[in-house]
C-alpha cells in the first residue's frame, strides 16, 4: 500500500477542504470536489477530468487498487487515514472515497429545434437545485440554465444531483440582459412559472417549438421585472388552500408537462 497520509496539513488535503467550503476557492482554482463511490464512478464514465483521487485506508482495503475500471494515468491517487477521511467528509458515514475534479469549460449554448429548457433564476437551495438537475436528466430535458442561483459546483448541489450533473447540459448566465438576449436571438418561447390565478394553467397552455420555463426563488418566486419579459406566465393549478409547492416539486411537474 502507498504511504498513508495522516496530516490535515498535507497540501492536497488542504486544497480539498478549501474547495469543499469556498465558492471563491473553487472559482480561483477551477476545481471542485466529489465524495462517494457512485458519483466518482459517474464522473469517470463521462470522462470528467479528475486530478486527484483520495481514498481512505479502509476503502483501499475494501475495494482494492483497481477500484475504478478507468484510465487514471493523469490522476494522482493518494491514500489517507480513516480518521482524516472522517475529518474531510461532508457526510455522517463516509465511504472514504473523494476526488478533486476540474470545472469544465462552458460550451456555447446550442438550442435544439423543439428543445425543452429550464431556467433556474435566483434559486438558492442546493438540494432543490440538485434535485431539479436530477429530474431534468431523468425526463430528458435538453438543458438547464442557472442564473443568479446557488453555486452549481458546491458539494451539496453536486451530491444532490447523484451524478446527473455529468450527463446534463447545464449553462450559467448571471447577466439577465444577456440571458434574454440569448433567448431572443434563438427564438425561444419563454414562460414564467408563477403563483397567480390569472396565469395560464400548465395543463392546458400547450408547449410548441423551442420552450424555456423560468423557475424562481424558493421564497420570493420570480422578480416582476423577469416575469413580465417572458412571453407568458404559467401556473400549476392547486386544490384547497394550498397555494405553493417546493421549487423542485414544481419544476418536476413543469418538466413533465414540457416533455408530454
Amino acid at each position: 500500500m502507498e504511504n498513508i497520509i495522516t496530516s490535515k496539513d498535507n497540501p492536497i488535503i488542504k486544497l480539498y477542504q478549501k474547495l469543499s467550503s469556498s465558492k471563491k476557492e473553487r472559482l480561483q482554482y477551477g476545481l471542485f470536489v466529489l465524495e462517494g463511490l457512485r458519483i466518482v464512478e459517474d464522473a469517470l464514465k463521462e470522462n470528467s477530468s479528475i486530478t486527484h483521487l483520495i481514498i481512505t485506508k479502509q476503502a483501499h482495503e475494501k475495494f482494492g487498487s483497481n477500484i475504478f475500471q478507468a484510465d487514471l494515468r493523469d490522476t494522482k491517487i493518494i491514500v489517507i487515514s480513516n480518521e482524516l477521511g472522517n475529518k474531510i467528509s461532508s457526510t455522517d458515514t463516509t465511504q472514504g472515497i473523494f476526488a478533486v475534479c476540474r470545472i469544465p469549460v462552458q460550451k456555447k449554448m446550442n438550442f435544439k429545434e423543439n428543445g425543452r429548457y429550464i431556467i433556474l433564476y435566483g434559486l438558492q437551495d442546493p438540494g432543490n437545485a440538485g434535485m431539479i438537475i436530477r429530474t431534468a436528466d431523468a425526463l430528458g430535458i435538453d438543458g438547464i440554465i442557472m442564473s443568479n442561483s446557488c453555486d452549481l459546483y458546491s458539494p451539496k448541489v453536486i451530491r444532490s444531483t447523484m451524478g446527473s450533473v455529468f450527463r446534463t447540459n447545464i449553462f450559467i448566465e448571471n447577466n439577465t440582459e444577456k440571458l434574454f438576449e440569448i433567448l431572443d436571438v434563438n427564438k425561444i418561447n419563454t414562460s414564467a412559472a408563477v403563483i397567480d390565478t390569472d396565469a395560464e394553467s400548465i395543463n392546458i397552455c400547450g408547449f410548441s417549438g423551442k420552450q424555456a420555463v423560468f423557475i424562481g426563488n424558493e421564497g420570493n418566486g420570480l422578480p416582476k421585472e423577469v416575469s413580465v419579459r417572458c412571453n407568458r406566465c404559467i401556473t400549476i393549478p392547486m386544490n384547497g388552500s394550498i397555494n405553493s409547492l417546493n421549487a423542485a416539486m414544481a419544476a418536476g411537474i413543469i418538466m413533465w408537462e414540457l416533455k408530454k
